[in-house]
């Protein structure tokens, strides 16, 4: 599992610094995890599901629950390899009703 930094997030997301933050704060985008005392990133996977979900059409109560649901699934991939985590979250974007 690849963890990035804000950097390489924002560039993956296309956004600016603020409406990343705007985006976790109003739930359309997941929050950073610690990797260090002063340090967090971002699970690829996971900006990966949300671009497809926006690519995809969804809507932000769609985006919304895909987010919760990569912020539990954080829970269920510990352990797991890329493979089994790709098959997770597709599991998890097909569940999500198509707009």
């Amino acid at each position: 599992m690849k963890l990035i930094k804000k950097h390489y997030v924002l560039a993956e997301i296309a956004k600016s610094n603020t409406s990343l933050y705007s985006d976790i704060k109003m739930g359309y985008m997941t929050p950073s995890v610690s990797i260090g005392e002063n340090s967090v990133a971002w699970p690829l996977h996971e900006c990966n599901a949300i671009n497809a979900a926006r690519m995809a059409g969804k809507n932000n109560d769609e985006i919304k629950k895909i987010v919760r649901d990569l912020v539990e699934l954080r829970k269920v991939v510990a352990g797991k390899n890329d493979e089994q985590i790709r098959a997770l979250v597709a599991d998890l974007f097909e569940a999500v009703p198509h707009g």
